[in-house]
């Protein structure tokens, strides 16, 4: 029964450190990650939960004779802002569990 007392320590140090990953995750979603491309002709916006939120083109860029260059440049922007969140996010939780991973947290 010695260990008991350090198993209730453990697991509510786990419930602490779960708590503070919810909350975090809360926080980062609501939290927007900006990507550009083309000299900031086109810019796109995602949300932390990596659902793309907005799409600017500047005027200039739409050209119907280089429909690909306007598509490959919206493209780059995108994953410009995913790679943001996804680095913020990884970055942040790291912060909580000193870099261990934790899968289904």
């Amino acid at each position: 029964m010695k260990n008991f007392g350090g198993m209730q320590q453990l697991m509510r140090q786990a419930n602490q450190m779960q708590s503070k990953m919810k909350k975090l995750k809360e926080q980062l979603a609501a939290q927007e990650y900006n990507g550009t491309s083309g000299g900031e002709a086109v810019k796109v916006t995602v949300n932390g939960e990596y659902q793309l939120s907005k799409i600017s083109i500047d005027s200039e860029v739409i050209n119907a004779d280089d429909k690909e260059m306007l598509e490959d440049m919206v493209l780059s922007a995108t994953n410009e802002a995913l790679k943001v969140a996804k680095e913020t996010s990884e970055k942040e939780m790291s912060k909580i569990t000193g870099g261990t991973d934790l899968p289904g947290f």
